[in-house]
Parts: structure tokens; sequence; C-alpha cells
């Protein structure tokens, strides 16, 4: 039965965070630096996760997890803490847990990741993929096989992609969109695999082919087209304050397609993943910064400012009656325990 089916289905490579933030500036070879700012927790594909689960989404996660302590903390984070369903993932004897290092300065931040390949690929994950209503992918330029066949199945992909370290951002890649609902870069990313020079010309290259096409722009907000409602919109960021970027995209993500779901109309959809995107970067980490139906409800209630009282008014319907416990935040440390 449909209501069986995960509604968020993910694969991709987790790692352990360790956040560094209130740095005034990056450090030059020689140099020590103290700061008093700092959070530990899941990454990679667990900003997608848990900024999923928490807005009440079934998420079943493909990943591999190493026989590590690193492992332990984040698989009892995912799935005991989160309710992130982990049946499709995989322990590896040997293989240790991948560990990145942010630097967070500013409102952009430096990574340095200690980690190796995984011993099983995306498609041996996932196998013949169970059907979804939705999975949240980051696309790659080596197409996935288990996309195709999760397409297939019905399951609606919506698409992310990342930062070209070559530079070539090669078109072929847009190609993959033929299996896709919906596409979610980045301006930068948008403008250079479009081979355009503004957000919303990039849009227009996109909404031609991908049914739902968004465009996010940081601080200035995001802008989308869905071709199978014929609604445009655009809407400005939320004004925070920045501690920790990591992950935002992730959130803005998640909440896209948590809204999506629930069928609202597109400026609200885009509105929400705006919001949910700028209430994580107020808090360390990628995965555990994200705000969940507690977050959002919380700030809907001590929201006074007019403008945004109406232009976030859908919220008033849209909020469940109980938004659920308070989440966790990163930890500076994980806690003692025996894993």
């Amino acid at each position: 039965m449909d209501d069986d089916r995960p509604d968020v289905l993910l694969t991709g490579l987790l790692f352990y965070d360790l956040v560094l933030t209130g740095l005034g500036g990056p450090p030059t070879p020689g140099e020590e630096i103290w700061t008093a700012g700092m959070g530990c927790g899941p990454g990679g594909i667990a900003n997608l996760a848990v900024a999923a689960a928490r807005f009440g989404l079934r998420t079943s996660l493909a990943t591999v997890f190493g026989d590590d302590f690193y492992g332990a903390y984040l698989r009892e984070v995912l799935a005991g803490q989160e309710g992130v369903d982990l049946s499709p993932s995989r322990t590896a004897d040997g293989w240790p847990t991948p560990v990145t290092v942010s630097l967070a300065v500013g409102h952009d931040r430096a990574l340095v990741t200690h980690g190796q390949e995984p011993p099983y690929s995306q498609d041996a994950l996932m196998g013949d993929p169970p059907a979804a209503r939705t999975a949240l992918v980051h696309l790659e330029a080596e197409p996935r096989a288990w996309l195709a066949k999760a397409a297939a199945n019905g399951t609606h992909i919506y698409a992310d992609v990342g930062w070209d370290p070559t530079r070539a951002w090669s078109r072929d890649l847009l190609d993959q969109l033929a299996l896709c609902h919906a596409f979610l870069p980045n301006e930068q990313e948008a403008m250079a695999y479009t081979r355009t020079d503004s957000a919303v010309a990039a849009l227009g290259a996109l909404s031609e082919r991908v049914p739902v096409a968004v465009v996010t722009r940081g601080d200035h907000g995001a802008v989308a087209v869905d071709q199978l409602t014929g609604e445009y919109a655009e809407v400005p960021a939320v004004d925070v304050d920045v501690l920790d970027a990591t992950g935002a995209g992730d959130v803005f993500g998640a909440g896209f397609v948590a809204a999506s779901l629930g069928g609202w109309p597109l400026a609200e959809r885009l509105r929400f993943a705006v919001l949910a995107a700028g209430l994580s970067v107020r808090h360390h980490g990628g995965a555990l910064a994200a705000p969940g139906w507690f977050g959002v409800d919380r700030w809907w209630r001590s929201l006074t400012d007019p403008g945004l009282r109406q232009a976030y008014g859908f919220l008033a319907d849209r909020l469940p009656a109980d938004p659920g416990p308070p989440v966790t935040y990163a930890p500076v440390t994980p806690p003692v325990r025996r894993y």
C-alpha cells in the first residue's frame, strides 16, 4: 500500500562532522587559533536524512558505517535519536568512518576531510530500490543505475548537484534530469551548467528539462517554477545571524520536499524551504541544526515582525497541532557511552 512506502529514500556518503565556529579568520601556517564555538554530529547524507525525519517524513537511508567509534555514534544518533530507517545500510569491517573538520568563517566555511572510498557503491546498497514517494539525491557525473529503477517505480526524484572541482560543468550531467521531478541547485551551479549569467536565466533553461526547477540564492532567497501547475515564485531569504552554513542547502531541499508532499502552492513551498534553511544556520553542524516542525513552530510563535507575519501567515494553517519535542542540537563532544 502507498501508506507503507517511505516518504524519502536516500543514499550517499556519511561523515562524522566536527565544526569550529567563532573564528575571526582562517588559520595561517604556524598559527594556533582558539575558539569557544564547537559542535559535532552526523554530516554528509545525514544532513538530508535528519532534516527530512524532523519534518515527520518516513525516511529510509542506505549508507555505509565504519566499524569504529564514529560509526557507532552516528548509527545511534540517526536510528535511536532521529528515527531514520537504516535497514538498507551496512557496516563495513575495517573501514574508517570519514571525518570532516569544518572551520566556519563568516557566512562560509573551509573543510578538511579524512576518508576512503566506501566498500559498497550506491548501486550495491540500493539494489532494486523499494518504491518510495520521493528520493533526494545528489547528481554526479557518473549516472547511478538505481535512479532509473527508482523513477520507474514511480518515485519522484528531487535532485541537487555538488560543486564541480574540475570546473568543466559538463552539460552531460543535465541529461540525468530526464529522470527527475525537481532540480534544486544553487545559482552558481545553475548558471555554470546552463551557461547563463543570472539565476532567472538559469531557471528558465532548467525548466525546459525538469517539471519543477528551483535555484537557491543564499542570502538573496530562491526562485522557482513549476511547469505542472504553471506557478512561478521568487522569495527573499529570512534575515538571521549566521553561525554555521554547513548543510543549509540540504535543509532547504528537505523542507521543499516536505511542503511538496503536503501539496502546498509553490510560493509556500519556497518560503518554507527558505525559512528552514535560515533557521538551520543559527546552529552548529548540518544534520543536527535542522529545525524540524518544532523549530519552525517556535519561530512562528515568537514572531513579531508584521511583514513576516503576513508573508508566513500560511504557517498558521500548515503547522501540526503537535510539533513534537525539542530537537537536539550538535553537542560539543559526543556523550560518554560504550559504543
